[in-house]
């Protein structure tokens, strides 16, 4: 999946206020140090938020278009739980360990961030739960979360238009487990033993389908596969449902448990995975000069998206605001990232647009940096493309304490992006002992930094050339 890849204006903004260069440049210098507008203080007082060429339009104004974030839940290495999730990360712990699940001991790459003691209880019933495959497990868990942190779970869930809510749930793998098992079967007793569910639970649809059909949901449902770009494909087509007025109500994001035998040595035909079998807590480096593959994780990343209109009319908590993404195709190689890097500093251009907002209101990024050679300084030189002035930027890499959760990826890393967002803290990027010389951005090594983000963008990019970036900033 995507990680071996390269992944990889006369208007300004500032709180709200729109203006010509020059008039904005005029209005700011006429601010005295310490004025209330949200943004920090420079030696030379507010700082204007300058223009990007051709001009950025505004945000949307329309709440019945406005996209706002009420509910995450989330399955990780790190538990169940978003703030124990997000804690974790800010002590710069790690999830990676040795292989359990299975005899890894004949294979070149024997660890992963792999999910330990999960339960469903609660969220499936044990008939069901016995045959699911992991990743259909994973998103009836997340996404029922995700509803109850949105104040729709049980009888709340009964008020609102079920015919007006959706699910898009990705995966880039599917039910691995149920197919590998299928195909054992048919390897060794023949088809008459193949599991009725074999083709269901194998499907990737079918985690969209299952959260639906148990929560009595009836507006748009499907899934997108592309990939480790699957979930931000999720968010961006979710969010558009809601923007085109089709739904009041959407469950987005992505799931996968591909830490399998088919999986892990399929990765490893790849040369995608990191090796380091001696040191797996610290194989998973961004950006450091001794990087030499991904470290595969699982889990999964759910969002409850709506309308601004519909969120305010029942009360809901709002934690963040949607202002936008992209997605575009290297169409260039299977794995292989652009020399140039067009698509991807085209997706983030396109998606900055999408949200309304010029390039230096951008202050974090959470970046797709999967820890592999040529996809960590494809992305890096892609952003700096697109951002100018990097000094008031810094990004991050989640990957490099939970592993690259594939499909799941991108819903994950979005709900550390908003947790950066509501906290006001970064995660570090941890095992950070080398750092490449062209990464001139602040990549938060080892130790977590307070930081008030005013936009915050998540990048995810996946093998086939595909690219995704979602734009999340605070609620005001």
């Amino acid at each position: 999946m995507a990680a071996t890849q390269p992944l990889p204006s006369s208007f300004v903004s500032f709180d709200g206020l729109r203006a010509r260069r020059g008039d904005a440049r005029r209005a700011c210098q006429s601010l005295p140090t310490g004025t209330g507008t949200g943004r920090k203080n420079t030696s030379q007082g507010v700082r204007a938020m300058a223009a990007s060429t051709g001009g950025a339009p505004k945000r949307e104004t329309d709440p019945k278009k406005r996209v706002v974030i009420t509910g995450m839940g989330l399955v990780s290495c790190f538990g169940n739980d978003i703030d124990v999730f997000y804690n974790k990360l800010l002590d710069a712990q790690s999830g990676v360990g040795y292989i359990d699940r299975f005899d890894a001991s004949g294979y070149s790459t024997k660890f992963a961030a792999q999910i330990k003691g999960f339960s469903s209880h609660g969220y499936i019933d044990g008939k069901n739960d016995r045959r699911l495959d992991d990743c259909l497990r994973y998103c009836l868990v997340s996404g029922k979360r995700a509803l109850e942190h949105a104040g729709l779970g049980g009888e709340n869930l009964e008020k609102v238009d079920k015919q007006r809510a959706g699910v898009l749930v990705g995966s880039g793998m599917g039910g691995l487990s149920v197919f590998s098992d299928g195909v054992k079967s048919l390897i060794e007793k023949g088809y008459k033993r193949i599991t009725p569910f074999f083709i269901p639970y194998s499907i990737t649809n079918m985690a969209s389908a299952l959260l639906a059909i148990e929560l009595g949901l009836m507006g748009p449902n499907y899934s997108i596969s592309t990939a480790c770009a699957t979930a931000n494909y999720c968010f961006y087509a979710a969010a558009n449902h809601i923007r085109r007025g089709e739904a009041d109500i959407m469950v987005a994001g992505g799931t996968e448990a591909a830490i399998v035998p088919a999986g892990l040595g399929g990765f490893i035909a790849c040369r995608a995975l990191s090796s380091r079998n001696d040191s797996p807590k610290t194989a998973s480096r961004p950006w450091d000069k001794d990087r030499e593959g991904f470290v595969m994780g699982e889990g999964a990343g759910l969002l409850v998206m709506e309308s601004l209109e519909h969120a305010i009319r029942r009360g809901a908590p709002i934690i963040a605001e949607y202002l936008g993404g992209a997605v575009t195709c290297d169409a260039h190689h299977m794995t292989d990232p652009r020399g140039d890097g067009l698509g991807v500093s085209s997706c983030i251009e396109k998606s900055l647009d999408d949200a309304g907002i010029s390039p230096e209101e951008v202050n974090y990024i959470n970046c797709h940096a999967t820890s592999t050679l040529a996809g960590d300084l494809a992305e890096v030189n892609a952003l700096k493309k697109v951002f100018k002035e990097t000094a008031d930027i810094k990004i991050n890499g989640t990957k490099s304490m939970i592993g690259h959760c594939l499909g799941a990826a991108g819903g994950i890393e979005a709900i550390a992006t908003i947790k950066a967002i509501t906290t006001g803290w970064l995660h570090p990027t941890i095992n950070q002992f080398n750092l490449e010389p062209s990464v001139t951005f602040d990549t938060v090594p080892n130790v977590k930094k307070q930081h008030e983000v005013h936009v915050g963008i998540s990048n995810s990019f996946g093998f086939g050339g595909h690219n995704s970036v979602v734009v999340f900033a605070p609620y005001r």
